[in-house]
């Protein structure tokens, strides 16, 4: 597998070395020269110099043999504009930071499914920690069959629960209202803007991102900040 990376911040460049250990092409973006010729001696990755937000650069980055392009940068909006850039050529996979709650709104709305918000889960983590809970990552108990995915209520679709149509073989596992996590049992009401969790099998997923076209991250269980 190809991947290709924007920038080389301490992120970035801990992926690059992880995706290198398992056996992987990178690729790095970067437009300071020196940066390059520093990391070149200690990664065995490709370079391409230049602006990875350019359009140009990002061609020349060979999208149509890239298995997914990762932005990680600390610029929330550099990171949004390089996804959509990336989307219009073709990338099949755009993987991008944000950190704001504004910000994973508007991804939703753009339909980016693989924004990452590490704050949020970082900041769940720590607390199940003071409590002296584990977190368990969610990959390690859906397998093969199953895929869980998300969307955002809008006017249209609020409706009482029990009126909720969903196909055959898809659950509701929780929603977030205002940030709070709210189990079905909790409520007998969908409400706009809340952000519904399904679990479903795989034969499903495709019915699911029709029907919810601009959905946010759905969490592929099954798949194993500046420049």
């Amino acid at each position: 597998m190809r991947f290709v990376l924007i920038g080389t911040n301490a992120l970035t460049v801990s992926t690059a070395r992880l995706l290198l250990d398992e056996g992987f092409e990178v690729v790095l973006i970067e437009r300071d020269k020196e940066r390059i010729e520093q990391l070149s001696e200690q990664l065995d990755c490709g370079f391409l110099h230049g602006d990875g937000s350019s359009p140009e650069v990002l061609n020349e980055a060979e999208p149509e043999n890239t298995d997914a392009l990762f932005s990680l940068l600390a610029n929330e909006q550099t990171n949004t504009i390089v996804a959509l850039l990336a989307r219009s050529l073709k990338y099949k996979r755009v993987i991008l930071l944000v950190a704001g709650v504004e910000f994973e709104r508007i991804c939703t709305e753009l339909g980016l499914d693989d924004a990452i918000a590490p704050n949020r889960a970082m900041a769940r983590h720590l607390v199940n920690m003071i409590r002296g809970e584990k977190s368990l990552e969610l990959s390690s108990t859906i397998h093969k069959d199953a895929e869980v995915f998300s969307f955002i209520v809008d006017e249209k679709t609020a409706s009482p629960l029990k009126e909720f149509d969903l196909p055959k073989g898809v659950r509701i596992i929780c929603l977030y209202r205002n940030d709070q996590l709210v189990l079905p049992e909790e409520t007998d009401h969908l409400e706009a803007d809340d952000e519904v969790i399904l679990i479903t099998r795989v034969s499903r997923l495709p019915e699911l991102k029709r029907r919810w076209k601009h959905a946010p991250e759905h969490w592929a269980s099954n798949e194993s900040p500046d420049t």
